[in-house]
């Protein structure tokens, strides 16, 4: 199972001014790039909506309970932008493949190099609270732009506490 189709994948790329290296299958990086958007997103949108196909269904989309700028998203939607947030993942795959089959080993992570007198220290981006991308998943700006939008908010749903 994937979002979309090889040949919405192909019309994504010709739109972007992109091609896939030579002898790339794009059935299998689209399978790819789905399951990369899903195991690094999904996780912020269970806290506001489920799988509407129950816990049996494929993929993340379609969803059961999303509300979006306070209206009902259709159970039945797979969102556009998370198909071409699939289809970006895919790409980035094919041109370093392991990109979106890696993962940290937060184990192995320098945070702290000294030489001489000269320290740095590193942080991922949980520790500072930056990307919208599951911890230990590789992030790509563009593809947390497309998908943020549908991501659950942090905001406080308390129905006594309004902040205008």
């Amino acid at each position: 199972m994937a979002y979309g189709s090889d040949e919405g994948f192909a019309a994504w790329l010709a739109g972007q001014g992109l091609e896939l290296p030579d002898g790339a299958n794009a059935a299998s990086l689209r399978t790819i790039g789905s399951v990369y958007v899903d195991a690094a997103y999904e996780p912020k949108l269970s806290a506001c909506s489920r799988r509407a196909g129950g816990f049996m269904q494929d993929l993340a989309w379609p969803r059961a309970g999303l509300r979006l700028n306070g209206q009902p998203v259709p159970s039945d939607l797979i969102p556009p932008a998370w198909i071409s947030a699939s289809y970006r993942a895919a790409y980035l795959e094919a041109l370093t493949p392991g990109w979106a089959t890696g993962s940290a080993d937060p184990n192995r992570i320098t945070r702290r190099e000294q030489v001489d007198t000269i320290s740095r220290e590193f942080f991922a981006p949980g520790d500072t609270g930056g990307g919208a991308a599951a911890p230990g998943i590789a992030s790509d700006a563009i593809i947390n732009g497309m998908v943020l939008p549908w991501l659950c908010s942090g905001v406080r749903t308390n129905p006594r506490f309004l902040v205008i």
